[in-house]
Parts: structure tokens; C-alpha cells; sequence
């Protein structure tokens, strides 16, 4: 096998076989396939795709070229739900202690963000003293006294799709959608729990943003997770507008909490109870109506809080941001954005929401960035909302910006609005 044959077979549009993708795969992680060779062959695929088999072994190569958890010692049925990614999607932080709850494992591997979208990573590191890099015995251990964790992505998961994403995303090959499915669904197969649920996000704040190639991606996705011999269930949801009212890594996790406390609903809130249900009907605990009023009642009675604080504190963070959010970073300025008319919002772009609150400090444009915390956005209105002149529609909070002049520009343009 070479390359060169490798390439010319995508860009003809003939099927490659397994042991051609493995050996594909093997080849560029070990360093025996150059980085401009490689970059040739993911351009083939971004313009002439691949089929479903090819998408499949390319996924499982990823997938062995590192390793593979064990949860074999986890007393349960374990679920692991992933999310591609918006803005204000701190959806984790509230489904995962719920399931684990409602008496399902979560154990969970997640990224740091980059760009406009936040990372669940990030957002967990604002709680004083939380751990994310624990050795395997631990998280296991974690996982099964709470019934979840989450941690930063081990080193030697997916090392393939590690140095592939890179290459990707510095030669303009990122928008494929047989890449995308084999670069998530090889970290979900390698994480190796029982059942996977997909939230695949649709909007201007998603990578997708059409509902057809969001609905390409969930059903490849989820091909792919079945013939892997997973439970494995996608869906698609809405992420035209910003997901809850806060944007910001500490500004979510007190969002999530105050959630947890039950002292919010909305779309948010039934957003997550409608997956901690697919997730629970996904694992034998019944159907989804009634999965939907298990997670409700796991809500409802503290018991979802409860497992959360305990995670929280075992992974070495302060479990009494649970009882009072103001231990959180809280931003040294804020700037409050007002409407200077009667006006009713059609719309919110969430990709310039998310666009404004990385200004503010919230994420990074490089792996090397610094956050702050304490960052971010707090929306007062929504979609449909009617605003009266001098309502406050959004505040601005930031400890490293107190020149909001740039990012209030982008968060106005954001809003789509008529005077009434």
C-alpha cells in the first residue's frame, strides 16, 4: 500500500478498503505519512466524501490508535451523551447529574473550547479547586460512588484524530461530514460506554447550520455507533439563538446550578429534561415519557443537586457553590446594554453572541489563550420578548476588559428587532 494510490482512489471516487484506512491512519499517527500528503487526502475527502463503510473503518482506526477505556469495573449501565457544540451549552452540567440520579452511569470526557463556542472543561475549572486531569482508577472510582464524572480528555485517546483534527483545521478540510463523524464518534467509541446519545445542534451558532446537514450528520453518526455494536440514538436541536441566559464559563455553571435548585425553567430546562430522558430510555429505564418525568422528579426533590455537589467535591472543587453561586468568579466590570426604543426581538444571532463574550475574555482563539472566568454574557430577553425603551437586554461582564465599546457592538448586532 501507499499513499499515492490511497489518494488517487478518493479523488476517483473508489471505495478504499479497511485495512487501506488503517493502514492510512496507523501510518500518518506514527509520523510515516507527511503532513502534506495527509492534507491531500482530506481535501479528496472533502470534496468527493466517503461512504458509509469507508466513514465507519475510518472511525474505528481512530479509535485504535490509542486507548480504550475499561468500565468493565462499573457496577451499571453506562451512558455517555455529546454535544457538537453552541453557545450558552451547558447541557452537561445538568443531564449528567440528573441520569446519574435517576440510577444510570455517566462517566464523561470533555474538550476545552475554542473559538465562539465554550467548552465544558472550562466551565468546570471555574469552581475553586475542581480537578479535571485524574488518573483512570480515580474517575472510575468517581463514577461509580456519584454515578458521574467529567475530565479532560486523556493523552493517548484518539491520538489520530488529535493530530488530524489540526491538520484539518489549518488546511480548510474541517466542513466534511463523514470527518466530523469519524473525529466525534471515535473519542464516544473510545470512551466505551454502553450507550451513546447524540445532541447534534442546528443554527448560526452550530457548525451545522442548516437542518439538512445536521440531520445528515446525526443519522451518520448514528449508523455508525449501531454498527459499532453501541446503543446509540442522535438528535437534532435548535442552536439559532444562545441556550439559556447565560454565556461565560462561571456565568453557566451558576445558571446549571440555579437550575439544579429548581428555581428556573424554560427552554433550557426542558431541552435537558427531554435528553436526560432519551438518555435513561436509551439505558432499559423505560420510555421516554416516562424517563422524561423520572429526570423531572430527580430535579424536583434536590437529588440531582445533591449528586453534583458530591462530584464536585470529590473531584476536589468547593460543593458549596451548589447552596450559594456568588463563591463563583464574579466579573470586576459589567456594562449593561439598553434599549433606546420600544421594541419587539425577532431573533439572536448566536454565533455573534458568542463572538461578543469572546472578546470579553470568555474563550480563546488559541490552544494557549488564558481565560477569564468571570466572563461573559447575561441575556434579560429572548426571542418574542417585547422591550419597553431603557430595559436592560443585556448585561456585559468581563475582569480583564473594561473598554466594552467592541464587544457591545457585536452583541447589539446580534439582536434582530422592530420598533413597536
Amino acid at each position: 500500500m501507499n499513499i499515492i494510490d490511497i489518494i488517487n482512489k478518493t479523488k476517483n471516487h473508489s471505495e478504499l478498503s479497511e485495512n487501506e484506512i488503517k493502514w492510512l491512519v496507523d501510518s500518518y499517527t506514527d509520523g510515516e505519512i507527511p503532513d502534506y500528503q495527509m492534507s491531500a487526502w482530506l481535501m479528496a475527502v472533502c470534496l468527493n466524501g466517503l461512504t458509509e463503510r469507508e466513514t465507519l473503518f475510518l472511525t474505528l482506526a481512530m479509535r485504535d490508535s490509542g486507548d480504550i477505556l475499561d468500565l468493565s469495573g462499573i457496577d451499571g449501565v453506562t451512558v455517555d451523551k455529546h454535544s457538537t457544540g453552541g453557545v450558552g451549552d451547558k447541557t452537561s452540567l445538568i443531564i449528567a447529574p440528573t441520569a446519574a440520579a435517576c440510577g444510570v452511569y455517566v462517566p464523561k470526557m470533555s474538550g476545552r473550547g475554542l473559538g465562539h463556542t465554550g467548552g465544558t472543561i472550562d466551565k468546570l475549572e471555574s469552581i475553586s479547586g475542581f480537578r479535571t486531569e485524574l488518573l483512570f482508577s480515580e474517575f472510575e472510582s468517581i463514577v461509580q460512588r456519584t454515578g458521574f464524572s467529567i475530565i479532560s480528555q486523556s493523552g493517548n485517546l484518539c491520538p489520530a484524530d488529535k493530530k488530524m483534527y489540526s491538520l484539518r483545521n489549518a488546511t480548510g478540510t474541517v466542513d466534511s461530514i463523514p470527518l466530523i463523524c469519524a473525529s466525534i464518534m471515535s473519542k464516544k467509541l473510545a470512551v466505551n460506554a454502553d450507550c451513546i446519545l447524540l445532541d447534534v445542534k442546528c443554527g448560526s451558532g452550530a457548525f451545522m447550520k442548516s437542518e439538512d446537514d445536521a440531520r445528515r450528520l446525526a443519522d451518520l453518526m448514528e449508523k455508525v455507533g449501531r454498527m459499532s455494536g453501541k446503543k446509540c440514538r442522535a438528535i437534532v436541536t435548535d442552536m439559532d439563538s444562545p441556550l439559556g441566559n447565560n454565556i461565560g464559563n462561571a456565568l453557566e455553571v451558576k445558571e446549571a446550578i440555579e437550575i439544579l435548585q429548581g428555581k428556573y425553567k424554560g427552554r433550557l430546562y426542558e431541552l435537558c429534561m427531554e435528553l436526560t430522558a432519551e438518555m435513561l430510555s436509551l439505558a432499559g429505564k423505560g420510555t421516554v415519557a416516562e424517563c422524561f418525568e423520572m429526570a423531572e422528579n430527580a430535579v424536583s426533590s434536590g437529588k440531582a443537586l445533591e449528586v453534583l455537589r458530591r462530584t464536585i467535591e470529590l473531584q476536589g472543587g468547593d460543593g458549596r457553590v451548589c447552596d450559594d453561586v456568588s463563591l463563583l468568579p464574579q466579573a470586576e466590570f459589567r456594562y449593561e446594554i439598553r434599549a433606546v426604543r420600544d421594541m419587539k426581538i425577532t431573533g439572536i444571532d448566536s454565533q455573534e453572541i458568542g463572538m461578543a463574550s469572546l472578546i470579553l475574555g470568555a474563550g480563546r482563539l488559541s490552544k494557549t489563550d488564558t481565560i477569564d472566568m468571570s466572563a461573559g454574557i447575561i441575556m434579560n430577553c429572548s426571542a418574542g420578548d417585547c422591550i419597553s425603551v431603557d430595559d436592560t437586554i443585556m448585561t456585559l461582564c468581563s475582569s480583564t476588559v473594561s473598554d466594552f465599546s467592541e464587544a457591545s457592538f457585536r452583541a447589539v448586532n446580534a439582536l434582530k428587532f422592530y420598533g413597536i
